[in-house]
């Protein structure tokens, strides 16, 4: 009997999770497609692999769209983030930061941190230079199914930022989105348990 009950909790317990998997991932998907570029004081790049001395495909895509941003006169600074990845020598965010010179963008209006690992410290770490700065707004550059949970992690640390996901990304054929979209609800999980206290 407590063998049958525990059976039936259990797969309770599965299509629960895989209920609220798949709503995470709708949202996901959905959130998307939301582009609230307008002016504002800066934009915050979100760290990516880079490689070497210069940035993965990834990582490109999304300084490449900072740079539009700054061309097109919606901001006037960019923040960089990332720490020290694969190459020891020389932060993520410093190789945004030649990337972004090397295409025009001036050197004074860039602004860089070398503290983070993942997006939460991205954002934390961005939030630190914002406050030091003076910015008051903030355009959050980054994959488009990257953007609902970085968004859920700025609003927790406090830090209001409009959505700039990128027009272009890495991740194109149906395989990759899905893979991405998954690792997203997978990180997402892990931060909600991470948050929860015995």
């Amino acid at each position: 009997m407590f063998r049958r009950i525990l059976l039936i909790v259990l797969a309770l317990a599965l299509l629960v999770g895989l209920h609220a998997g798949g709503m995470t991932a709708l949202r996901i998907r959905e959130y998307a497609h939301i582009d609230e570029t307008q002016p504002a004081d800066v934009a915050i790049v979100l760290g990516a692999a880079a490689w070497r001395n210069r940035p993965s495909p990834v990582f490109a895509e999304r300084i490449n769209h900072a740079i539009e941003l700054y061309r097109q006169g919606y901001v006037h600074n960019i923040i960089f983030t990332g720490g020290y990845g694969r190459n020891p020598q020389v932060a993520d965010s410093e190789i945004a930061r030649d990337y972004a010179i090397q295409r025009g963008v001036s050197a004074a209006s860039i602004y860089i941190e070398t503290n983070s690992t993942d997006t939460e410290e991205n954002l934390v770490e961005a939030q630190k230079l914002m406050q030091a700065l003076g910015f008051q707004t903030a355009l959050l550059v980054s994959d488009p199914l990257h953007m609902y949970r970085a968004q859920q992690l700025a609003g927790e640390i406090g830090l209001e930022t409009l959505a700039s996901p990128t027009p272009t990304s890495r991740y194109r054929s149906t395989a990759a989105r899905t893979v991405f979209t998954l690792r997203e609800v997978y990180s997402l999980f892990l931060h909600w348990l991470d948050g929860v206290k015995p």
